[in-house]
């Protein structure tokens, strides 16, 4: 049986109406209340506002307003502001010199065909302010009106001209969300302005003219004392901000703030820098918080990617990966007073060596929850007492050394970790540091870091690793282009002990794995290797998150093994040691499964233990 295929009327070509036009611009700039929310702030920043106060309702849906003391605009400039590509902000044909956050003239066209939209302004110049109103893309010139110097923008009925684009967003309080989103990262792109943002009459934030520290302070919520600073410079691109110690992370990225040329962007290649730059020192499926400020020539960067403006295109991205990998390491390596980091400097220094502990009553360790370092001989020893001496008395090697406490005047302000005055639970070291406040460290975890942390040192002194031959050499299976993106590797990969052939179209002869990784699954590191050679021809094949997982998983396991355990009795020298090598190694914050090795109780905090303060 044959069917005949249905006919249909021949299509022509006409042209859309202006109208149309307009509205499908604005499905692509304002697909929701935040990116018009977010188009309004940027065009009053660009217009030298130093205040800004922006209110809510509904999330944005209902209206968006949006109040700033900048140069304003006259009547001729209010009716071409509502005219598709027209602005102010471009001075020549060229899309190269960007320096504002907008450019394109489209937002207030866009935001005026799907809603209704009322613009008053006023500049220094006038003695009186303009409004103009746009329903729908319907138009009404501008009328005299009252207002100071600046201009107030407001959009009510988001979406009522498009109201299919109306149908699907989502509810008030997601739709909040995103907006606080954008408000927080354009507060921290601009830390001059003062701004103030109100949720249902409801205050956000109100953020005064801030410092660029004490402005990325508020938006990570945290204090600036807590934060890292990078300065990094290569050639004539500049990083700098603020990051936070791998102690503090979340559940998802929403705490990475990036900046280029003070534009805030989501750009997948930054994330990806950053994540490569943290993941030796932070817990799978963790996110940093940090605000990064990248300074690109304006020459070697196209902001006209997507009406959004929120993605880039670097004609270096190589570049700018590897400065944004190696700042955040050597941020992370030095760390930062209180921040969950140390001091750290790099001079070349002795192993610790810890002896081995011999065996002992298990009993006599759990009945000593505390033995402290600090003169004993003095106090009455009563029949508990005596029987809580246990181990310390059986073992000389591991007697408390006598000694006079430090008083926090006394200690060396270089040591920021200070000096050990007890070990608690045979697992913990209780130090005092040169302000006074207390420090826990967990010893295990801390030592597991520095062992894991010269591991490394060993292999990349080594710069390749022992290979181990098959008996039989394996066949791996890829799609084609996951198998030439190993071969085009394949010489970085035998530096990493993985000798690879051609095999034909879409196959791989494996002749030796690393030795490190021993019986792993090595298929399945390769395909995941692959994958991510195909996804990014510019990766290095070490630098590959799946070949970096498994090798410092090894690493890890290895320093795990090889470090005091917890439950070990410590000499105060002992103690010491481990706090000053501490103090000297980098990422030295964290033990190799991104758990903090150490804590710090302020005076403060013990205050509001103790109910004194609130």
């Amino acid at each position: 049986m044959v069917t005949e295929a249905p006919s249909f009327p021949r299509p022509t070509i006409r042209r859309l109406s202006g109208h149309v036009i307009d509205l499908i611009a604005a499905g692509e700039v304002i697909e929701r209340p935040a990116a018009a929310l977010k188009e309004l702030v940027e065009n009053a920043i660009d217009a030298g506002a130093t205040r800004i106060v922006v209110a809510l309702r509904a999330g944005g849906t209902d209206r968006i307003d949006v109040t700033d003391n900048g140069c304003g605009m006259n009547p001729a400039e209010l009716e071409l502001a509502v005219e598709r590509h027209c602005t102010s902000k471009l001075q020549d044909d060229h899309l190269v010199q960007i320096r504002t956050l907008g450019f394109r003239g489209e937002a207030l066209p866009s935001i005026g065909a799907s809603a209704r939209l009322s613009i008053t302004s006023r500049t220094p110049e006038s003695d009186t302010a303009w409004c103009i109103r746009v329903d729908g893309g319907v138009i009404t010139l501008p009328q005299p009106a009252s207002g100071p110097i600046g201009t107030r923008i407001v959009v009510t009925d988001l979406f009522f001209a498009t109201p299919a684009r109306r149908k699907f967003l989502k509810s008030a309080r997601v739709e909040s969300g995103h907006a606080e989103s954008v408000m927080r990262r354009l507060a921290l792109s601009a830390p001059h302005c003062a701004m103030r943002v109100l949720l249902d009459d409801k205050v956000l934030f109100d953020l005064p003219e801030q410092s660029p520290i004490s402005r990325a302070a508020s938006i990570l919520d945290t204090t600036p004392d807590t934060l890292i600073p990078l300065d990094e410079q290569r050639g004539a691109v500049r990083l700098s901000g603020f990051a936070c110690g791998p102690a503090r992370t979340r559940a998802t990225g929403s705490g990475q703030f990036i900046l280029v040329n003070n534009r805030p962007v989501t750009d997948p290649m930054l994330r990806t820098a950053i994540r490569v730059a943290y993941r030796p020192v932070i817990e799978r499926g963790r996110f940093p918080v940090m605000a990064l400020h990248l300074k690109v020539p304006l020459e070697r960067l196209d902001v006209n990617v997507h009406p959004a403006k929120t993605e880039l295109r670097f004609a270096d991205e190589a570049e700018i990966r590897s400065l944004v990998i190696g700042g955040l390491g050597r941020a992370l390596g030095h760390g930062s007073k209180g921040g969950g980091g140390i001091h750290a400097s790099f001079a070349p220094r002795p192993s610790i060596v810890y002896p081995p502990r011999p065996p002992e009553p298990r009993e006599a360790v759990t009945s000593l929850p505390l033995q402290t370092t600090l003169p004993t001989a003095s106090a009455p020893q009563t029949p508990q007492a005596a029987s809580r001496q246990g181990f310390a008395e059986t073992d000389p090697a591991f007697a408390p050394a006598a000694r006079a406490p430090q008083q926090p005047e006394a200690l060396d302000p270089a040591f920021p970790l200070g000096a050990s005055i007890a070990q608690v639970f045979d697992t913990y070291i209780l130090a005092l540091a040169p302000d006074g406040d207390l420090i826990l460290v967990d010893q295990h975890a801390a030592h597991e870091r520095l062992t894991h942390e010269r591991l490394r040192e060993q292999y990349a002194s080594g710069g390749t690793l022992r290979a181990q031959a098959l008996l039989l050499p394996e066949v791996v299976d890829l799609p084609r282009r996951e198998a030439e993106a190993l071969m085009a590797r394949a010489e970085d990969l035998a530096k990493l002990g993985i000798d690879l052939e051609s095999f034909g179209p879409g196959s791989v002869l494996l002749r030796s794995v690393p030795a490190l990784l021993g019986a792993q699954d090595i298929q399945g590191l390769l395909k995941d290797v692959a994958d991510e050679l195909a996804s990014d021809p510019d990766l290095d094949a070490a630098s590959t998150g799946s070949f970096a997982h498994h090798l410092d998983a090894i690493l890890a396991r290895m320093a795990c093994h090889g470090s005091i355990r917890a439950g070990r009795r410590l000499k105060p020298e002992e103690m010491d040691a481990l706090l000053r090598e501490m103090e000297r190694t980098p990422r030295a914050n964290t033990c190799s499964h991104g758990r903090p090795t150490w804590l710090r109780l302020t005076r403060r905090e013990l205050e509001r233990l103790f109910g004194r303060v609130k």
